[in-house]
This record gives structure tokens, sequence and C-alpha cells, in this order.
């Protein structure tokens, strides 16, 4: 896409980009609590996202980066598709589908290819079926309130550093929102929060459906089986695991984002239309301080909230397969690499085939 603005810096938005890739797999709860916490407008299908492909800039301002950053995703096991075939013998194939968890009218459109077999499955699974009950969120906080909220004398006034304090309040104002009211609830519920696109909250909030919600949605009204892989509470749990430090550190960098966020999603929606999932670990990476990422808090999250939930969600997804005619619809981050789930369900015995 032609891009008439200003050339920005990725070296300015470095700091958060570990924290933006921790939140696009925390996209499908953040998107599911902006449609049960909010009230709905009139529908805003015509909203615009704006924001620009931080790729084509880099093919302007950095081609060898590029070039480094493309041969790495071409090295990457099952990176160029979001759609794969998974076959047994004498089990009806079924089929694994990369969602992001947007409104996006691209993302929403699925190929002639996914559309035929997400209309002929029998089953259609999502990463938690728990999102198409609007008070989901509302039970798992009476089960377990820690998990959104601090049950302990901790105060994100306490946790945020002095020196940061006036910025996130600042921050915080700015959305309409006072760091007093939100004092005691756990930093990567708001994140999750802050870090969606100010369209999205707005498509959000008129009540347009995100795909893995839109799916789930017209499958059951289609009378069709139903199912999820994971629970909110087993996505609340994967998230509060990881240092809170951590969080606290995503909140103040989330906020410093604030500008840069629409870039960061068209970016991704960019490469998601491509099927080049390969492409956004790199990517992501590319933008830290070292432009790596392979510290112990990326390595943290990738284990806890990719690797680790990926493990689980093949594992739970192996008797739904097996009775056939199944369409899996989770996040496309989840697919590729060695510990994609392409690759997890080829080691249980599955063929399965880009298409």
């Amino acid at each position: 896409m032609t891009h008439t603005g200003p050339t920005i810096s990725l070296d300015r938005i470095a700091d958060g980009a570990l924290r933006f890739l921790a939140f696009l797999s925390w996209l499908l709860l953040a998107s599911f609590l902006i449609v049960a916490f909010t009230a709905t407008h009139a529908r805003a299908e015509d909203i615009s996202c704006g924001g620009h492909d931080l790729i084509a800039e880099m093919a302007k301002s950095d081609p060898e980066k590029l070039a480094a950053l493309r041969k790495e995703a071409e090295a990457t096991e099952n990176g160029k598709s979001i759609l794969w075939k998974i076959e047994k013998p004498g089990t009806k194939p079924s089929w694994l589908f990369g969602t992001m968890h947007l409104t996006d009218p691209r993302v929403l459109k699925l190929s002639d290819t996914a559309q035929r077999a997400y209309q002929d499955a029998g089953t259609v699974v999502i990463e938690t079926d728990e999102v198409l009950d609007p008070k989901a969120p509302l039970k798992v906080m009476a089960q377990d309130p820690g998990l959104m909220m601090f049950t302990d004398d901790n105060t994100l006034e306490k946790l945020i550093p002095a020196d940061k304090l006036e910025d996130v309040k600042t921050g915080l104002a700015a959305r309409g929102l006072s760091l007093a009211a939100l004092n005691k609830m756990q930093p990567w519920i708001i994140t999750s929060m802050l870090a969606m696109s100010p369209c999205e909250l707005e498509r959000g909030k008129s009540g347009q459906a995100f795909l893995d919600i839109k799916l789930a949605r017209d499958a059951k009204t289609q009378g069709k089986e139903i199912a999820g892989l994971e629970t909110i509470k087993d996505q609340l749990s994967a998230m509060a695991s990881l240092p809170l430090k951590f969080h606290v550190d995503g909140l103040v960098e989330t906020l410093n984002l604030a500008s840069k966020v629409p870039d960061m999603f068209e970016t991704m929606v960019v490469l998601y239309t491509h099927g080049d999932t390969a492409m956004i670990f790199p990517f992501m990476r590319s933008l830290s301080p070292d432009g790596t990422a392979t510290g112990e808090n990326y390595a943290a999250f990738e284990e806890k909230m990719v690797d680790a939930r990926n493990r689980v969600m093949v594992e739970r997804a192996i008797p739904i397969i097996d009775k056939g005619n199944v369409f899996i619809a989770v996040g496309a981050l989840h697919l590729p690499g060695k510990n994609g789930l392409v690759t997890l369900f080829r080691a249980k015995g599955y063929t399965v085939t880009a298409q």
C-alpha cells in the first residue's frame, strides 16, 4: 500500500514489540471482553483503521534487514498457509484454519477453499467456545477473582515504576480512563484492551463479531456442533503465569505505543492475508531493542502463551478430529514452527497438508 505520511522509525516502537506480540495471542479474550462489557452502538462496518504496512516501509528503508527476516521466515516449518487439511485413514478429512482475532473485513473474508471446508464441516472448533456466553468472564471472575483483580494489597500504582507513573496517568486519561478506577485490576486485563486498535474497539462496541466468534455463531445457527480447546480460565491462567513485572512493563509500553497500534495491526493483517504466518514472529522480534528478542522474557512468553497451549490444543483436538469432518479455527500464530500445531498433529500420525 502507498504511504504518503511521515516515515516512522522502527526504533521508536522497539521497546513495545514483544508486549504487542504477546497480546496478539491474547486478542481472542480481549475482543470478547469488549463485546461483553461495553454497550453496543449502531453498526459500524465502515470504520477505517488507517495505519500503514511497516513491512512495506522496511522494503524501502532497510531492504537488507527485510531480506534477512524473509530468509528466517522461509526456514520456519509450515509458515506459508493459514489452511491445512488433516487426514487419517478411515476418517473423513478435517481442517485446521489459522485466524486473527479481529473484525477487519479482509480477515473476515475466507478464501473459497476455506469457506467450502467450513461450510461442509459437521463440527466447528475454536480456541474457547465460552466466547459464545456473554456471562462467561463474570463466572470466571466469581470463581477465581485473582485472575482479573488484585486480591492482596497490590495495586497498579504500587507496581508501576515511579518515573513512569505520571506518564501512565496521562496516557490513561487520554483514553478517558483513570488509574484510580483501574488500580486493583491485573495489568494484563487493561493492556489487552489498550492493545486493541481504536477501530477494532469501535467495531466491537457496535456488535460486529471478530472472526472466531463469527465462525462459531454462524456454525451454531446452521446446526453444527461447536467445541472449544481451552477455557477462558485456561487463557487467563496462561497470562497470569508470566512474571508480573512483564505485565506492568507491558502496560506502560502499550500506552507508549498508542499512536503506532494502527500500523502494527495493518502490518499483521497484511502478513495474515498473504498467508505469511512465519513472518510474524521474525518481524516482531526485529522490533525488539537488540533485534532478536531472545531473552528470558521472550522465551517465557513463547513457551507459556504459544508452545504450551499448542500441546494442550492438540491433545484436546484429537478425540474430536478422530470423529472426522471437523473445522478447527485457532489463532494463526499457533500453526507454524517446530512446536506449532501442524508439526504436532503430524507427530501424532496425521497427514497435514497446506491448501
